[in-house]
């Protein structure tokens, strides 16, 4: 254990149990809980862990012929601490902490097949271009009632009432829940996730709360990541399930989450501002990246069975390979404003996510649009929902095959990678074919 840690458990002398931890393909944490006396001993030669365990299927099980199972022993990797540090837990009834991990070989070196260290390469192709990106996310999710099998909308605690009515951008929707986005935000301050407005959504029980901009796209993946664990925990303890799964009912509007990304060179200067309206050509070479890379990152953006009920026509999800200017129909979208703050929103990612893999996908494809100088095809105008366009893959097995089998995908992601998220898919597809709806829900409920 590092000295920031100990000395972060000195001044928290309360904490009595840390969960430790690494994020899996899916965004499942996984790991190990300890209390507190035994962290030096655990970390005295790395955290151990099997390499496979970042690979299971969204139900734990090993993944049937994995490269990291049987065929090598199923060895394990060592987990170290990232720079995050330990965070606290205050949403137990016990004080704890949790200390985020990521997986390396026995020999140092990062394990491919972690999703966090799909993103640092990422990021270690930009910086040596001398470029930073700069990243925000935009996070929706229900509360629904907790103890139902099927999905169902909340009790209001100021009220009482199950809640009966769409509250969009209504402050009467985000006080009926006050005592838990107060409790919300403090854990987010506590643990440094840069939480910023909340607003009532356009789901009965749906809420969206935005994560501010960092030009550490590694500590905005680590935000999301960790938000996304804190909203859970903390419903819970109010009596409620806090769920990103894509899409919770049938008719009502879907989770997302959206990316807002811009790019600095070593003098700290926006690349894709050109002080114009328009943006800059190195702007839109990045969406041209983005645009040829995502039919076949869409398992990416849309890993599980829920997630292909969010894709549909006039559902404020994306259909089609398309982008404009100020036009929320698009799968990209380039928002208006001052031209130094000119970004790319990427809109195509549901709630159920990884973020480090989308993090990688989004920032992984604009870099190859600005290396090989993509054009994109003209901004459209009106509603992508009309449009004659390229259209997103529509079910998921689609999407695994064009994933498994891409030249673009096979620049951004290692080959390990690839592999094992494809067998991964393959195989939950397998078990969700012919699956009743319920399953659906009881299975992503709480998991993505």
């Amino acid at each position: 254990m590092t000295d920031d840690n100990r000395d972060w458990l000195k001044s928290h002398k309360h904490v009595n149990s840390l969960r430790l931890a690494t994020s899996d393909l899916n965004g499942t944490a996984r790991g190990k809980r300890i209390p507190v006396a035994h962290a030096d001993k655990a970390f005295e030669g790395g955290l151990r862990m099997p390499l496979s365990t970042l690979n299971v299927d969204i139900w734990g099980e090993d993944i049937a012929d994995s490269p990291l199972v049987f065929a090598s022993g199923d060895g394990d990797g060592c987990l170290r601490p990232t720079s995050r540090g330990l965070v606290p837990m205050d949403w137990f009834s016990t004080p704890s902490a949790f200390l985020p991990l990521w997986m390396f070989t026995d020999n140092g070196a990062p394990f491919l097949g972690d999703p966090r260290h799909a993103l640092a390469r990422v990021i270690a192709r930009y910086k040596a271009r001398g470029l930073t990106p700069v990243v925000a996310t935009e996070l929706e999710f229900y509360l629904l009632d907790g103890k139902s099998a099927r999905p169902s909308p909340p009790r209001a605690p100021l009220s009482g009432q199950v809640m009966a009515a769409k509250d969009v951008l209504a402050l009467s929707g985000l006080d009926a829940f006050d005592d838990f986005f107060t409790d919300l935000y403090a854990a987010c301050a506590a643990m440094d996730i840069p939480a910023d407005a909340a607003i009532s959504e356009g789901g009965l029980g749906q809420f969206e709360i935005n994560l501010l901009h960092s030009n550490d796209a590694m500590k905005a993946a680590d935000d999301a990541w960790l938000f996304k664990i804190a909203t859970r925990g903390i419903a819970r303890k109010h009596g409620f399930a806090a769920s990103f799964m894509a899409k919770p009912y049938i008719d009502q509007p879907g989770n997302g989450m959206h990316t807002h990304f811009s790019v600095l060179d070593v003098n700290k200067v926006n690349v894709f501002d050109d002080g114009s309206e328009l943006g800059s050509d190195t702007m839109r070479h990045a969406v041209g990246g983005l645009m040829r890379a995502m039919s076949a990152s869409t398992l990416i953006f849309a890993p599980h069975a829920n997630s292909y009920r969010r894709m549909a026509p006039d559902s404020h999800a994306p259909t089609k390979v398309c982008w404009g200017y100020e036009n929320r129909t698009a799968a990209i979208r380039i928002p208006g404003g001052n031209p130094v703050a000119r970004r790319i929103e990427h809109r195509v990612a549901g709630g159920d996510v990884n973020p480090y893999l989308m993090l990688t996908a989004v920032l992984g494809a604009a870099l190859l649009g600005i290396e090989d100088k993509f054009a994109p095809s003209p901004a459209i105008t009106g509603s992508a929902y009309d449009l004659t366009a390229e259209t997103l893959p529509a079910t998921w097995q689609n999407a695994t095959d064009l994933f498994a089998n891409d030249a673009m995908v096979a620049r951004i992601f290692a080959p390990t990678l690839i592999e094992n998220l494809v067998l991964q898919k393959r195989q939950e597809i397998a078990v969700f074919k012919d699956a009743p709806q319920d399953f659906e829900f009881t299975t992503y409920l709480e998991t993505v």
